[in-house]
């Protein structure tokens, strides 16, 4: 079997309490060994992880995995759009019908999916 290629993924909505999924999510994304950046409401460090509490500058962005609810989303579309990313995650509970459409017209795959199912089943 081939070796899984390593992702730079971006987590929007990562959180340093171990109930949230997006910590969970953020747990498991580094146990693949994927490059892992994550913007918050809160600054601070999981598993090597430094949380941003604003738009980071980043380039080559594979996968960004939404855990914020649609409302909150709209301060952060321009800034998903322009990091061109692969692929968009929305995991339930953050399905975005504009968001989507916006994506997918720029070319970005758009996956409603849960981050935690697909990574257990190797469909990440």
């Amino acid at each position: 079997m081939g070796e899984k290629v390593k992702k730079r993924v971006l987590i929007i909505g990562a959180s340093i309490k171990p109930s949230r999924f997006s910590y969970l999510a953020l747990k498991k994304l580094t146990e693949h060994n994927h490059e892992v950046f994550a913007i918050g409401n809160k600054e601070g460090e999981i598993f090597g992880v430094q949380i941003q509490k604003s738009n980071a500058s980043l380039g080559n962005i594979d996968t960004v995995i939404l855990y914020i609810n649609p409302i909150n989303q709209i301060n952060y579309e321009d800034y998903i759009l322009k990091l061109h990313p692969k692929r968009i995650i929305f995991n339930p509970g953050t399905e975005n019908i504009s968001l989507a459409a916006r994506s997918r017209a720029a070319g970005i795959e758009v996956v409603m999916d849960c981050t935690l199912v697909m990574l257990d089943t190797g469909s990440f």
